[in-house]
């Protein structure tokens, strides 16, 4: 087998879990994620103001584990690189340097779209169809994980890239140690399962866990590792003697992380997430086999960010009796000061809580100053002559530039990776390998869609049908929490919020599966009326995806809203009260 694991699931991770992952047990790969779509604005940004364009935190992880990893011949692999992943690579020699270690580092690259108009092109936003009209501030092309084993197999001990899929850093060692071709799609589809799961570190051991009541010693979370095998299935465990938990249900918990259709596409394989089978093989051990893939598409994703203006927030806080008509009040008193309408943007929001509730305005606006001050000054002017009880949670601060995410597709031939080691370039494909395609496709369950303009519009799939004929026996409800018997996890995709929702028992699916409908959903959810919510279902792990397109306007730089990465939004939905069958509770 090969032991993949994982040191970081995003930018600003636990900077020992490196070295808790080399030292806590065998590992042949250590991987880490640095990067998401707000990951790129926050460096743009770095590197405009003189510093690098990559993430810093990796080298400090780094410099706790090179030598440990050369030693014992652990390969590095990480996305730290981000916009400069050459400049991270020319870092991580000098760190070897000072520390007297020899090291081969690579750096894959080629993902920098941001100058080439050719590429881009006429590009056009993926979720909205709108075209793309700014000035890119960045353009990175999603890679997948063949440069990586490129570098692998060319004898890299240290791989740094820019922007290649999450998945790609469990896929491309996969790829070198196991020889895998483009056509072996289900054992490349097992690896990009696998990365799915640990690439987001905690969260597949017990982070962010719906049911964190039954995760043991929280605090101190052991980070994920998977052991890859030649067919690409494998087994999701952590270190002994780490906390936290690996369940099926954690593990579940991660699959449903920010997914859309259940055909995963990628720049290596098409995933089928409705083909996954997951088994407890015993404390902290969940193998996943079963993994369908598919050709990959003939597009690459693109994200896509440019500079949109600037924003700025006032929170107040509103206290006691008739909560609705103190934020009333407050509002209007800003607005005699400030116009609403001589905004670009306003978002306002209305948080209650026990006893009292927070009262958010956003503006943005293209003028700096007509955002910054001048707007958060007017709020506090309204504080002796607005509800009472006013008090806010933050002085009267300046505005801030915010940027907008843009995904985009572009034909994936017109991208071209590049795999420099040691300076010097080397084929960005590992060598052929004489394994085969992989079985014949399999057919995709159609999703179910309410569109605000027709709320009856619910084409239920066929295994719906089927199941509507199978949940328990009618008998007496009770109205409850949906959270009761349901786990939910929620995040961000561009503008979009994904919502995974699941149950532990076939029995509970079968009636959450004929209840929660997309339509149900929206109900549920008030925050989501007016909005395309799109139902994909996953029988095999008990659970049903909800893509609620829009919610996060045009992504989470931009979004103005508290839980601007939906982080939250399942817990909302656990939280909804509905009728539950009492044989189930």
């Amino acid at each position: 087998m090969l032991r993949v694991a994982n040191c970081s699931g995003f930018y600003g991770d636990r900077l020992s879990a490196a070295r808790e992952m080399v030292e806590g047990g065998p590992i042949d790969v250590l991987t880490g994620d640095w990067l998401a779509e707000l990951t790129m604005l926050i460096l743009a940004g770095n590197r405009r103001n003189g510093r690098p364009g990559y993430a810093p935190t990796f080298l400090a992880q780094l410099e706790q584990v090179l030598g440990t990893c050369l030693e014992r011949g652990i390969r590095i692999v990480s996305n730290a690189g981000g916009l400069d992943p050459a400049g991270c690579a020319a870092a991580v020699s000098e760190l070897a340097d000072r520390l007297g270690l020899r090291v081969r580092v690579a750096c894959v690259t080629g993902d920098d779209l941001t100058g080439d108009l050719g590429v881009l092109g006429d590009a056009v936003n993926a979720d909205t169809g709108e075209k793309l009209t700014a000035t890119p501030l960045t353009a990175n092309a999603y890679l997948g994980g063949r440069p990586i084993a490129a570098a692998l197999a060319a004898g890299a001990d240290v791989v740094v890239t820019g922007r290649v899929t999450d998945a790609a850093l469990v896929t491309g060692p996969g790829i070198w140690r196991y020889g895998w071709g483009p056509g072996d799609h289900d054992a490349l589809a097992g690896s990009v399962v696998a990365g799915h799961v640990i690439e987001c570190g905690c969260q597949a051991t017990g982070g962010n866990y719906a049911f964190f009541g039954e995760v043991p010693d929280l605090p101190h979370c052991g980070f994920p590792l998977v052991e890859l095998e030649a067919d690409g299935s494998g087994v999701v465990t952590k270190h002994p003697g780490t906390g936290g938990t690996v369940s099926v249900g954690t593990v579940t918990a991660q699959l449903l992380y920010e997914i859309g259709s259940p055909r995963y596409l990628g720049p290596d394989v098409t995933a089928r997430f409705d083909t996954i089978r997951l088994e407890q093989q015993g404390p902290d051990r969940v193998r996943i086999s079963g993994v369908r893939g598919e050709a990959p598409p003939e597009t690459l994703k693109v994200a896509v960010t440019y500079p949109a203006g600037y924003r700025n927030t006032m929170t107040m806080v509103l206290t006691g009796l008739d909560i609705e008509a103190k934020a009333r009040l407050a509002l209007d008193a800003v607005w005699v000061r400030v116009p609403r309408d001589s905004f670009e943007q306003v978002h306002v929001e209305l948080t209650p809580l026990a006893g009292t509730a927070l009262l958010r305005v956003t503006v943005m606006d293209p003028d700096r100053g007509k955002a910054g001050r001048a707007f958060s000054a007017a709020v506090v002017e309204t504080g002796l002559a607005s509800y009472p009880g006013f008090h806010g949670l933050a002085p009267p601060g300046d505005a801030s530039p915010y940027g907008v995410y843009w995904p985009c597709l572009v034909p994936a031939d017109a991208v071209r990776p590049r795999v420099l080691l040691d300076g010097r370039e080397v084929p960005a494909d590992p060598p052929p390998s004489p394994a085969g395609a992989s079985g014949a496709a399999v057919p995709p369950p159609a999703p179910e869609t309410v569109r605000p303009s027709s709320p009856q519009a619910v084409r239920p799939s066929p295994r719906q049908v089927v199941r509507a004929s199978l949940p328990a026996d009618g008998g007496p409800t009770l109205r409850a929490p949906l959270g009761t018997i349901a786990g939910a996890r929620s995040g961000d995709k561009g503008g979009n919020a994904n919502l995974g929702v699941w149950t532990g028992t076939a029995e509970r699916f079968a009636w959450l599966s004929e209840h929660l409908t997309a339509g149900r959903l929206r109900e549920l959810l008030p925050e989501t009326a007016g909005l395309v919510v799109e139902r994909f279902d996953l029988p095999n792990l008990l659970a049903l995806n909800f893509v609620v397109h829009g919610l996060l306007g045009r992504g989470v730089a931009s979004s103005p809203r508290m839980d601007a990465q939906a982080k939250a939004l399942g817990e909302e939905l656990r939280a909804a009260v509905t009728d539950i069958p009492r044989a189930l509770l």
